[in-house]
């Protein structure tokens, strides 16, 4: 795969998707966990923009995709600018087959009510 790495790398989650497709043509399709964790390897830390606030992705990228960590800034972007790539983590959450009851480390009992899952995609404004 080939990126535009004259524009910045914009890290996107489930809302922050939304508002960057206001105008414009765009490429979507899904990528694998390793990738996406290539691709961040690809952009250097100040050529990548977090688009998200949540600090639950956080620990996504760096905990379950092994990415290195690193800081990146913190912008909200309405638009994407045509040829520009965003690498978008998305959430979704399932009921629980089942729904054991565990011991929480403070001995408080803690119940499994759902599952959550992640997969990646590369979003890219081709026009």
């Amino acid at each position: 795969m080939s990126y535009n790495k004259d524009l910045p790398l914009l890290l996107l989650d489930n809302s922050s998707m939304m508002s960057v497709l206001n105008e414009g043509t765009f490429k979507c399709h899904n990528i694998s966990l390793e990738e996406a964790t290539k691709l961040l390897e690809v952009f250097d830390e100040e050529n990548t923009i977090r688009c998200f606030a949540s600090h639950e992705m956080d620990t996504i990228i760096y905990g379950y995709l092994g990415a290195s960590k690193r800081n990146y800034e913190y912008k909200k972007i309405r638009n994407m600018r045509p040829g520009q790539d965003a690498l978008v983590f998305k959430l979704y959450t399932t009921a629980s087959a089942t729904q054991p009851v565990i011991q929480a480390d403070d001995g408080v009992e803690a119940k499994k009510i759902q599952n959550v899952y992640v997969y990646c995609q590369l979003l890219s404004r081709i026009e």
